[in-house]
């Protein structure tokens, strides 16, 4: 697959999705930058804006399996992975896998459980697999965490690990939808015969294994490259700042850059790529400074700040040069 077929399916799955769920087009192409990125997307907004709809709907388009894990206190960590059952005709133990095992898992209000078991889910994310009683088990390939959660301050929340948040290549928000598009919502609930909203597959693993290879064949000029690094490693030394963009936060933006090149149908990476990704990217790996948040500080604001103090360096397109 070339970039301009991936473009061209990327804009399919778009608007396949955006059939569904009530949403402007910028947050649907920021949730499949990391899903290009061959990484995690994390959602954060209040209840009954679209998080779940959202998840299930990118899933159907891509022709992937899809499992839902609901997030709650007593959730444990076997509930997710799977566990070890013995079986007495074969006089030895089983291994069940859990829900984790699809290639789209829903980890629905992630925050509503306790770190124990949203720990769970780091090897995952990570390595791509999971360890039971000592043993590794592979998850499918392509394999993709879309997690939801509920803005902290809500009642009955825990605060990701600063590990797990790093682990999420992305994270956004829905908002709430304009007037037009709660209008929209009231009429689809108007006649309570009518099916949700549902969505037609566009491509299949195979294809969605082949799109998400077409970023790794994106040109990045050197100066790009050092202003990605000089990005992250602006946000370590803001004042407001407690830790910044990890390592591995300079890799992911680095990713979503050339994933979203892809999503544009340009086979090179332009600044204004690393400037449209690197709010999402970077905004939950920013831990700020106690005196910053009890001035009300946001880190979204940071990275704002950030963009606009660090040189943008003048490249010439490859048409150009």
């Amino acid at each position: 697959m070339d970039v301009p077929q991936a473009a061209a399916t990327c804009d399919d799955v778009v608007e396949a999705v955006g059939e569904a769920v009530v949403t402007d087009r910028d947050f649907l192409e920021t949730v499949l930058t990391g899903v290009l990125a061959r990484g995690h997307v994390l959602l954060e907004d209040v209840p009954g804006t679209g998080k779940t709809l959202t998840a299930r709907s990118i899933a159907a388009a891509l022709g992937l399996s899809f499992t839902r894990i609901q997030f709650t206190p007593d959730l444990l960590p076997a509930d997710i992975t799977g566990s070890s059952v013995y079986d007495e005709r074969e006089n030895a133990f089983e291994f069940q896998p859990g829900p984790v095992f699809a290639n789209v898992v829903l980890a629905d209000e992630i925050n509503r459980a306790p770190p124990k078991t949203q720990a769970a889910l780091l090897e995952a994310m990570g390595e791509g697999q999971v360890t039971v009683d000592g043993v590794t088990h592979d998850l499918p390939d392509p394999f993709v965490v879309i997690a939801t959660q509920n803005p902290v301050e809500q009642e009955g929340t825990f605060r990701l690990p600063e590990a797990q948040r790093d682990r999420f290549v992305v994270k956004t928000e829905l908002g709430y939808p304009g007037r037009a598009g709660e209008r929209e919502l009231v009429d689809r609930r108007a006649d309570r015969t009518n099916r949700a909203p549902t969505v037609s597959r566009v491509v299949g693993n195979e294809q969605v294994t082949a799109l998400r290879a077409v970023p790794e064949r994106v040109r990045v000029d050197g100066k790009l490259r050092d202003y990605v690094v000089d990005v992250g490693r602006a946000t370590r030394e803001d004042p407001r700042v407690d830790v910044g963009v990890s390592p591995r936060g300079v890799q992911r933006l680095f990713e979503a850059a050339r994933a979203r090149a892809v999503i544009r149908g340009r086979d090179y990476v332009v600044p204004d790529d690393v400037k449209a990704a690197a709010p999402a990217v970077c905004r939950h790996r920013l831990v700020l400074t106690s005196d910053a948040r009890v001035r009300g500080v946001d880190s979204l604001d940071v990275v704002d700040d950030v963009l606009d103090e660090v040189p943008v360096p003048a490249v010439a397109s490859p048409a150009q040069g």
